[in-house]
């Protein structure tokens, strides 16, 4: 997996030799065009928000994922060339790379100490509809899943990429996202159902 403070703009993939929909918006970016930006942050703040806040179930820090996405976006646009990396499969990755070094800092990071008593305010998803409910429910268990699992699935099934499309951006074959797809399916159907049995 590249890095993601340098990642790779130039690096073919199967689904790269069409005209890039990002191509011309990409170019205004490189040149320093404001407006350009503005356009670039309209048009992908939205998926690129809900891909960061499936994959680290915190919105403060998605929202400075996304935010840190948008800066590489900035500093690296000159570096992309159209015809030989998606734009947008460029993009998602940088947005996984980086939430993946934060779900590492999490694991990292031990308490200091523990809390002196139990917080007695109601929970989070208290007086949520059961859909809401539901929809936290299957959040919560995504978290429980392999991270490559995870993301599988968020690439494929949130954010409406094609099984190709999010085979790029994993940077795997579509055989390999298949096979992560459904042991990921199986392994969340596990959780959701509280079925550990083998």
């Amino acid at each position: 997996m590249p890095c993601a403070a340098h990642p790779s703009l130039t690096r073919a993939s199967d689904d790269d030799m069409i005209e890039d929909p990002d191509g011309e918006l990409v170019k205004g970016v490189a040149a320093g065009d404001p407006a350009a930006m503005r356009t670039m942050v309209a048009r992908k703040l939205p998926r690129f928000l809900a891909l960061a806040n499936r994959m680290l179930a915190d919105p403060a820090e998605a929202e400075d994922v996304v935010q840190e996405t948008f800066l590489r976006i900035w500093k690296h646009a000159g570096g992309w060339r159209q015809g030989r990396a998606r734009f947008d499969t460029w993009a998602h990755r940088v947005t996984i790379n980086l939430c993946y070094d934060r779900l590492r800092k999490r694991r990292d990071v031990l308490m200091a100490e523990p809390p002196e008593q139990m917080d007695q305010a109601p929970l989070p998803d208290a007086g949520l509809t059961g859909r809401e409910a539901e929809s936290r429910r299957v959040d919560k268990a995504l978290l429980g899943l392999a991270p490559r699992q995870r993301e599988a699935i968020i690439l494929v099934y949130y954010q409406d990429m094609s099984n190709q499309e999010a085979a790029n951006v994993m940077q795997i074959s579509v055989d390999a996202l298949e096979s992560l797809l459904a042991r990921g399916r199986r392994a969340l159907q596990k959780i959701l159902t509280g079925d550990d049995d083998e």
